[in-house]
């Protein structure tokens, strides 16, 4: 790509006027010099000067509207839910300090909107900026809040916690590190741009003061839009699609599988969702020995196009009942699809919206990385448990993950204009 940091340096133009100036002969290459001409316009002194300037352009032409993409925050459902995935995520669980309660946790809240609503407006923080995203624009950032388990002791409104909130069961398969696990308060962020995802963490951190500490804290990516030539699901880092059931807003049961209803129990989580948080490891040394068939018979779906091992493409129903020239099934009967299928678990539906992540290696090599698992639905009892306890029991995917921390949190609607996120909660 051409250099254009120099755009308005003295630019000389033969070689006599380059010998003159060693630092300059040696310091702008042809190459250099042709590149800047066709990227800015070159303009040539008259009069015989021999000596050229590479003009600014009058107006910049942005390299992708990228950048310029803003989501609302204001709006029925917190942002970050139904939003595309997005290339950059951090997720970030806070602990009330002691002696703070529900003032606190008021005060803390309205911070955090204000923060949320003008971060996502490409707007800088409301306090001390950073400027670290001062040349970007908002570049899809949402910022999405939640509530555990523990806030409700924590604030005096153990009366209005959800029952849908009661801690998940154990899994067999669980090795849950209880230090990366819950949480009072639950932060999601999600930007396609490292520094905007970066920018909000820290606003959003340093907004909590005195009243809240970090927890825990985990960084998370996908493929960056546009990477591929159309649209498609997401690869996870088996190098599966990862995605191709989840369930679609245009789908006229999407709302009452995903969001409480309006007038449902209790009244301030209308318009909200509940999302389960899980540090999935892959244990990609034993999985990457695995042929790429036996990848395959443990998915039920093909590795190239995800599509069912059934036939057809990714979007095909599944035929769970189609054998083969011996009469084995072709989707065998522990794969990780079949399982997982709603109609294999009388109903139950959540909407996966993961990161990536990769936090180095371990002493010998092996890699730590895997999924942040992300599922949001109405009701985990009617979505993600009963899924993972069926995967429990018999999923040939299980040999090769490990979870490792997890999370259940209440998140409410959206915040009304001039108001913030839990407010109904909060002050009801």
């Amino acid at each position: 790509m051409p250099d254009q940091s120099i755009p308005e340096a003295r630019v000389p133009l033969d070689a006599s006027n380059l010998q003159g100036d060693t630092a300059t002969r040696e310091g702008i290459s042809r190459r250099r010099l042709l590149g800047t001409a066709g990227a800015t316009g070159l303009v040539l002194g008259a009069a015989g000067g021999g000596v050229g300037y590479a003009a600014r352009p009058a107006e910049a032409t942005p390299l992708t509207s990228l950048g310029a993409e803003r989501i609302e925050f204001h709006v029925k459902h917190q942002p970050g839910i139904t939003t595309p995935m997005q290339a950059r995520g951090h997720l970030v669980a806070f602990d009330l300090a002691a002696g703070a309660g529900r003032k606190e946790a008021v005060a803390l809240l309205r911070r955090w909107s204000e923060t949320a609503r003008r971060l996502m407006a490409g707007e800088p923080a409301t306090q001390g900026d950073t400027d670290v995203a001062t040349d970007a624009g908002p570049s899809s950032l949402t910022v999405t809040f939640g509530f555990g388990h523990s806030f409700f002791a924590r604030t005096g409104l153990e009366k209005r916690r959800p029952v849908a909130l009661d801690p998940l069961p154990e899994f067999s398969s669980d090795r849950l590190d209880k230090a990366r696990s819950d949480g009072d308060l639950w932060v999601q962020i999600g930007a396609n741009d490292a520094l905007v995802a970066f920018h909000a963490l820290r606003a959003l951190q340093k907004d909590a003061g005195a009243a809240a500490r970090v927890r825990w804290q985990m960084n998370g990516f996908n493929r960056s839009p546009g990477a591929t030539a159309q649209p498609m699901t997401a690869r996870n880092l088996m190098g599966q699609i990862d995605g191709t059931r989840n369930p679609k807003p245009s789908e006229p049961d999407f709302d009452q599988r995903i969001y409480v209803p309006e007038g449902g129990d209790p009244d301030w989580m209308a318009n909200g969702s509940y999302v389960v948080v899980r540090r999935i490891r892959m244990l990609l040394d034993d999985w990457e020995k695995l042929s790429v068939g036996a990848q395959e018979d443990v998915i039920g779906r093909r590795k190239a196009d995800g599509a069912p091992l059934s036939g057809g493409g990714e979007t095909t129903e599944m035929d769970l009942e189609k054998t083969d020239a011996e009469g084995g099934l072709v989707v065998p009967i522990n794969a990780h699809a079949r399982i997982s299928r709603p109609d294999q678990n009388g109903g139950a539906a959540m909407l996966r919206r993961p990161f990536s992540y990769h936090d180095g290696f371990d002493a010998d090599g092996t890699p730590d990385a895997g999924l942040l698992f992300v599922c949001w639905q109405a009701d985990p009892l009617r979505g993600f448990v009963p899924v993972q306890r069926k995967l429990d029991r018999g999923d040939a995917l299980s040999p090769f993950i490990r979870h490792e921390a997890s999370g259940l949190f209440a998140v409410p609607g959206g915040a009304p204009e001039g108001g913030y996120v839990g407010q109904a909660l909060l002050e009801g």
